[in-house]
């Protein structure tokens, strides 16, 4: 991670989904959210738990970026998805295929990667 600047919650997510105990926070009507929420984005409640993170998601839908900002520029041409894990959707970029061969319905499991331009840690999905 570049300069040891951590952004708080959110880097401790990463932490424990590269150690294979990725959660997110669940309110008590079930709606799923990553960290570092402390409201539930869809109800309001503040009673919020961590649940253990699906093993895998279902690529929803997804883009390929062929001309990127510069803060990509080396990691292109990628594929930024959608994944619905069941009680939550998220945004991850799509490693281990090429771009040509994601599609929607593709079978994912969570991947902490890292950016090639930045050498950052980012969210990414495998295919199963």
């Amino acid at each position: 991670m570049s300069d040891d600047v951590r952004d708080g919650g959110f880097d401790e997510w990463l932490d424990a989904a590269e150690e294979g105990e990725a959660y997110y926070l669940e309110c008590p009507a079930e709606h799923g959210s990553l960290p570092p929420r402390r409201v539930c984005p869809t109800c309001g409640s503040t009673d919020l738990e961590e649940q253990p993170f699906p093993e895998t998601g279902e690529i929803e839908t997804y883009t390929v970026t062929h001309v990127p900002t510069p803060a990509f520029e080396q990691d292109a041409p990628y594929a930024t998805a959608v994944a619905d894990f069941g009680p939550l959707r998220i945004t991850g970029q799509v490693v281990g295929i090429t771009p040509e061969n994601v599609e929607v319905g593709l079978e994912v499991e969570l991947e902490v990667t890292v950016s090639e331009t930045t050498g950052e840690r980012v969210v990414g999905f495998w295919p199963v």
